[in-house]
């Protein structure tokens, strides 16, 4: 079962993740949203489509745009509609 932990709290956890480009996407219900806050960030990817990001909160600290997932993804990447990736410092263990 995979995890993704910051600053001492699990944010994600799942035996049902994507591994794409090696990056683990946790599907949308395995994910605490109360640790995630929309950011206005996003980037393009040519086969993806635009990634929306979120800030961590956590015990008061905040980790920008530190998790991102597809809400309209290209039908390459369908199967991470809505899963969330983490990276900046957010550790993933397998």
């Amino acid at each position: 079962m995979a995890k993704a932990i910051w600053n001492g709290a699990i944010i994600a956890e799942s035996g049902r993740c994507e591994i794409i480009e090696g990056n683990c996407y946790f599907p949308p219900e395995a994910v605490r949203r109360e640790y995630l806050e929309e950011s206005q960030a996003h980037t393009e990817c040519p086969w993806k489509g635009t990634a929306h990001y979120y800030d961590l909160v956590v015990n008061g600290q905040r980790n920008r745009d530190a998790a991102w997932y597809y809400p309209d993804p290209k039908p390459a990447a369908r199967q991470i509609k809505d899963y969330v990736a983490f990276w900046q410092g957010v550790t993933v263990e397998p």
